[in-house]
């Protein structure tokens, strides 16, 4: 019953804000043309201390788009998280591309309310000088989103190849910027291509990464350092590989190691076996055709001995078992 009570008040409240946004809007006259959007925000607890969850989800030209990420909570300021009772918020997001005004109500540190979206009207200008094109809804991502005039600046002072309005807002969700792109160029990467630098943040490579294999004598390109990521292919697992004898292997046989099961122990097992150094090509094909060290054993027992990889991979070939 409570809870009943509660979904309805909460519809009330946001009946009630909308009219109040209805208001303004009319109030504001021949201004409002400058407001791209409206919708509704949503707060809730995260796990990760001083940060909360907090959710867009706004309505334009017909269609609705949803963003909900972490951010910090000074990030709202004027709105006290500590409070439990319930309390009427209202907090701007004042950002380059434009203002994000809010208005709703928080209960122990969540809640819910309406906003609108006005665009900055010098915003699409500057960012023209730049290089950068962009229309009214790409610019309330670019508000939400936080790409700065200076942002942009530094993107393009990085001489990135396909860089555009849209890459500039993959930027910042995925934490590219220049201190990133600096610390893999002098990892040894001359990277500098928009795309992959998405690709690298998304996948996990780093600059700590390129720095071991460029050490360790590797000279990986993008695609490559993507694949590693992808398939596990971590120096941490290198190293364990380089235990069991296996030191300075191609990349391309370490990603194939990595999608076809060649392991540390899969090699030590090999190893007590007899079998000391089987080539990567060899370690491959028996994982790929099943040849595994309990399959061995059983062919031992039945009096099958001293077999080379290669045999034993074609006894798998021909079906015996």
């Amino acid at each position: 019953m409570r809870l009943r009570r509660t979904s309805v008040f909460l519809v009330f409240a946001l009946f009630i804000l909308l009219a109040v946004f209805q208001g303004r809007a009319a109030q504001a006259g021949g201004a409002a043309h400058a407001d791209v959007s409206t919708g509704e925000w949503a707060i809730h607890h995260t796990d990760q201390p001083g940060k909360v969850d907090f959710s867009l989800r706004e309505h334009h030209h017909g269609g609705d788009s949803s963003n909900e990420s972490e951010w910090p909570m000074r990030a709202f300021s004027g709105v006290d998280f500590s409070k439990s009772e319930r309390q009427d918020v209202r907090f701007t997001i004042k950002r380059d591309a434009g203002t994000i005004e809010c208005d709703g109500f928080l209960e122990n540190g969540e809640g819910t309310g309406l906003f609108h979206f006005q665009l900055d009207p010098n915003y699409a200008g500057e960012m023209s000088k730049s290089g950068f094109s962009i229309d009214e809804e790409r610019q309330y991502s670019m508000a939400v989103h936080d790409v700065s005039l200076e942002f942009a600046r530094q993107m393009k002072s990085e001489h990135l190849s396909g860089l555009d309005a849209d890459k500039l807002i993959s930027f910042r969700i995925f934490r590219v910027d220049s201190a990133f792109i600096e610390e893999l160029r002098g990892a040894g990467l001359n990277i500098s291509d928009s795309d992959k630098l998405v690709a690298f943040r998304i996948h996990g490579v780093t600059p700590q990464m390129v720095r071991f294999l460029h050490q360790a004598g590797y000279s990986p390109n993008e695609d490559t350092l993507v694949a590693m990521r992808i398939h596990g292919a971590t120096p941490e697992w290198m190293e364990e590989l380089k235990k069991q004898g296996y030191d300075h292997i191609d990349l391309e046989e370490l990603i194939a190691f990595r999608i076809h099961g060649v392991s540390p122990e899969f090699i030590e097992k090999l190893q007590a076996l007899g079998y000391a150094h089987p080539g990567p090509e060899q370690l491959v094909a028996m994982r790929i055709h099943n040849v595994t060290p309990e399959y061995i054993a059983g062919l031992r027992m039945r009096g099958l001995c001293d077999l080379s990889i290669d045999q034993l991979v074609n006894l798998r070939i021909q079906g015996i078992d």
